[in-house]
């Protein structure tokens, strides 16, 4: 794959999706878009490429596949103790 920046935007609704899914995705311009999108409305932002390009071959609301489930939810993990400990300090 090209050196361009890419990103992948995950949603998952605990209640709604059996798993994340892909809410939006994007190369150069877009993938600057997206992940600006996402600092603005503090959204955290996790910079893996690996893991992106496997991501972005996936369509817009599709569910991530299940070998991917541990990764993501190593991220998820991290992301969800890193806001409590936000909280926390605020």
């Amino acid at each position: 794959m090209s050196d361009r920046q890419l990103a992948v935007a995950l949603r998952y609704l605990h209640k709604m999706d059996p798993a994340p899914r892909v809410a939006a995705k994007g190369w150069g311009y877009v993938a600057e878009k997206i992940v600006a999108i996402a600092k603005q409305q503090n959204v955290p932002v996790h910079h893996d490429r690996d893991l992106a390009e496997v991501l972005i071959k996936l369509d817009i609301g599709e569910s991530i596949p299940e070998e991917l489930y541990k990764v993501v939810a190593e991220i998820l993990a991290y992301i969800y103790k890193t806001n409590k400990g936000m909280r926390n300090e605020g």
